[in-house]
């Protein structure tokens, strides 16, 4: 069996970066708890990229519209396989389900429609 990741690329303004690494913390309780193996949440810091070999890269504020007053993240989630992705994320939801009461009035912290997510398969590890 191959590793799964779920990846993430989304924008944080900076005046909530304390707001959202509080719901990253939870968050990571909770899948770690479900079973994930591991739960990154990234900050930028270098994201002016370098030539390298004659290309320049595009940088990951550019891809994101990123504004001055914004982070950029970039997290992941690793699973044993895709199956066992499924199976953690529906432990998640289950959980959330649970909380939904609480958090009733939350509102994210970062604009949604500007997270890119998807699931990728390990294919060199090291």
């Amino acid at each position: 069996m191959t590793k799964y990741v779920d990846g993430f690329v989304l924008v944080v303004p900076k005046n909530k970066v304390a707001e959202y690494k509080k719901m990253a913390d939870e968050g990571k309780d909770m899948w770690i708890k479900s079973g994930a193996l591991e739960y990154m949440e990234c900050i930028g810091n270098d994201l002016t990229p370098k030539a390298m070999g004659g290309m320049k890269p595009l940088a990951f504020t550019k891809m994101a519209k990123s504004k001055p007053n914004e982070t950029v993240w970039f997290s992941f989630i690793v699973y044993k396989s895709k199956k066992h992705r499924n199976e953690v994320n529906a432990k998640v939801m289950k959980e959330m389900k649970k909380l939904e009461e609480k958090y009733k009035n939350f509102s994210m912290p970062f604009d949604m429609k500007r997270m890119a997510y998807g699931g990728f398969e390990v294919i060199v590890e090291g």
